[in-house]
């Protein structure tokens, strides 16, 4: 494995990538805005199985093939924004459920959440583009271990702590509106508020040029 000063700093520029606010951590909060606490989480753990379709993929270094490849990329980055614009507005046009939910109806919420946070992060180019040029930094080519397996065990330690961020996100995003929930009103605001957030989130990956 890496010498450890080279894991010292690996640690240290991973905890400060994670605990800036990005993409991931709106979209939790969107999700727990709109559903509530546990969609927030379940969420945040699709998020979090996304996540290894690309810390996979730059272990078998398939990601090259978006730099290799432009158009790819592009079209890959366009089905993620649209994606993401259609779950905002959804959840922008969904009718209120009233002062009671029901645990059916919140579980259903969870298990979309879970399957829609996985969609939206394996459609993600950008999170492959940054475990390619963020993890060849910290690989040893003479280390012991072979440079797969260290791709892998980075990048497991990257997704574990981008998870922790968005989780903290999900707890402060459902003490905020724990606080308005008997409100139909607020729960109607909270809603429109986490699909605008979608949206808004979707038409900013649809512009960015790379």
């Amino acid at each position: 494995m890496p010498s450890t000063e080279l894991l010292i700093a690996f640690f240290a520029t991973t905890a400060i990538f994670a605990y800036i606010p990005g993409p991931a951590m709106l979209y939790a909060a969107a999700q727990t805005m709109a559903r509530g606490r546990w969609s927030g989480l379940t969420a945040a753990l699709g998020i979090h199985l996304g996540g290894y379709v690309h810390v996979f993929a730059a272990a078998a270094g398939l990601s090259v093939l978006f730099h290799a490849v432009p158009m790819l990329y592009m079209a890959v980055k366009l089905v993620g924004a649209f994606y993401l614009i259609w779950l905002g507005v959804a959840l922008f046009r969904a009718k209120a459920q009233g002062d009671v939910e029901l645990p059916g109806i919140a579980r259903k919420s969870a298990r979309r959440a879970f399957f829609e946070s996985i969609t939206v992060e394996a459609l993600n180019p950008k999170t492959a583009i940054f475990f390619m040029a963020f993890l060849p930094q910290f690989i040893d080519a003479s280390a012991a271990f072979p440079v797969w397996l260290q791709f892998a065990v980075l990048g497991t330690i990257v997704n574990l702590m981008f998870s922790s961020a968005d989780i903290a996100c999900v707890f402060l995003a459902g003490a905020v509106i724990g606080r308005l929930r008997r409100s139909s009103h607020a729960q109607r605001l909270m809603r429109r508020a986490g699909g605008a957030v979608l949206v808004g989130l979707g038409v900013h990956v649809a512009l960015q040029k790379s």
